[in-house]
């Protein structure tokens, strides 16, 4: 009965005594051993991946043991060629550019290793091996991660000693495996990432599995990923504001006012309608500055944002205030449809100042965007004049009122376009 085994060139050779060559077996000499690994070398340089198959006569039995696996005959080599694709180093050239940093983990030897990353356009210039890794302690691994881009002969413990490491140093991690063995550094990763090929227990651990090939479709889903991010940010950041600074003009007016600034009605109707402007945010552009590198939640500049721009937008709810009584001497219906109109009017037109942190003239909305708060702010102004709008306690306002309305309004903008740049200076530089 002949026994087979298989496995990495260097651990095979070591149990063999001799090789098989032309139907022939040969005793394996010092200098034969160093010429079959040199062979291994020369096809790991080229990239294939290589088995050493081996085999030895036995008794027949149920069940081998270790020491089976000794006295082998080098039956020959089974390489494996696994070439990246085509677009891999374009893709890997679009992700380093947007900020992802591509890190290399693997069980396969550094020759390997070595030829697919050049290929590719990976920093090879420092590899770390499986055994440097098990002499390291924690500390040492945190450092050492940040600074290689390539790991090889890994086994699994340490594959997942590296995405703790990184996870330690504040990293976001994506791991990519396809195997059974790839299944806790899955787990471990804060994304893991399986293909649709991949092994069962790979694709029960991941928390996205892949079923177009190549890394393109990885890359635009980070970049999809930061789009929803910046676009949900646009929409904390105006609702935060807005809502805050309503608060405090309602509060304000309340201490002087004979009457409700706002009836309730005219309240939901005002938030109603302010939430239908913003329901197309999710299909505006996003700055390319904020695409192109990594985001994560600042919930410092949500705060120090509501607590600058709430305040604006008061102020000129108090300048609505003040010339509706003082100069339109406006009747109750009157106050509450002046500041109806002007509060729609500057919390909606406002979109087009935060949804970017650059110059708003520079940078276009999208159109179902501009669509949607231009029609509301119409419809804002048009309510008061419809056959509704006695029911919902509107009256037409004079006509100077709408000069004001539109000096106010400007004013605002302009106001908060310069508060915003402040604000944002430190991220866009």
């Amino acid at each position: 009965m002949a026994g087979i085994t298989k496995g990495a060139p260097e651990s095979v050779i070591q149990q063999c005594a001799a090789y098989e060559s032309a139907g022939q077996v040969i005793s394996l000499a010092a200098g034969q051993e160093s010429a079959c690994l040199q062979t291994f070398h020369e096809l790991s340089n080229q990239g294939y991946r290589v088995l050493a198959v081996a085999y030895r006569d036995i008794e027949s039995k149920n069940v081998c043991s270790a020491d089976d696996e000794s006295a082998l005959v080098l039956a020959g080599y089974l390489a494996f060629a696994d070439p990246p694709r085509p677009d891999a180093a374009r893709t890997v050239a679009a992700l380093r550019q947007d900020g992802v940093q591509l890190k290399i983990v693997t069980g396969d030897n550094e020759l390997v290793t070595h030829h697919i990353c050049e290929q590719v356009g990976l920093d090879t210039s420092s590899a770390v091996l499986g055994d440097e890794i098990e002499r390291m302690t924690d500390s040492a691994l945190q450092h050492v991660v940040e600074e290689t881009t390539v790991f090889a002969r890994v086994s699994p413990a340490q594959k997942n000693r590296i995405i703790l490491a990184l996870k330690h140093r504040s990293h976001v991690v994506g791991y990519l495996g396809d195997g059974i063995n790839d299944a806790p550094s899955l787990h471990a990763a804060d994304v893991g990432i399986s293909v649709d090929g991949a092994a069962d227990v790979a694709r029960d651990a991941a928390d996205i599995i892949l079923v177009e090939p190549g890394l393109g479709v990885l890359h635009a889903g980070i970049l999809e990923g930061r789009r929803a991010s910046g676009n949900v940010l646009k929409y904390l950041l105006m609702g935060t504001s807005s809502n805050f600074g309503n608060m405090l003009s309602m509060a304000g007016a309340s201490l002087f006012l004979p009457f409700l600034p706002m009836l309730p009605t005219q309240i939901l109707l005002n938030n109603f309608l302010y939430d239908l402007a913003q329901i197309t945010i999710p299909t505006d552009a996003v700055d390319p500055g904020y695409l192109r590198k990594p985001q994560r939640w600042n919930i410092s500049l949500i705060r120090n944002f509501m607590i600058l721009i709430g305040p604006i937008s008061s102020i000129y709810d108090f300048l609505t205030f003040f010339v509706l009584l003082r100069y339109f001497h406006a009747s109750e219906a009157e106050f509450h449809t002046g500041w109806f109109v002007e509060s729609l009017a500057t919390q909606t037109l406002v979109l087009f100042i935060i949804r970017t942190f650059g110059n708003p003239l520079k940078s276009r909305p999208s159109r179902p965007l501009t669509a949607t708060v231009l029609t509301i702010v119409v419809a804002g102004l048009l309510i008061p004049a419809s056959p509704i709008a006695h029911m919902l306690g509107f009256t037409v306002p004079p006509a100077p009122f709408f000069f004001f309305l539109a000096g106010v309004t400007g004013m605002y903008l302009a106001m908060v376009e310069t508060a915003k740049r402040r604000l944002f200076h430190s991220l866009t530089t």
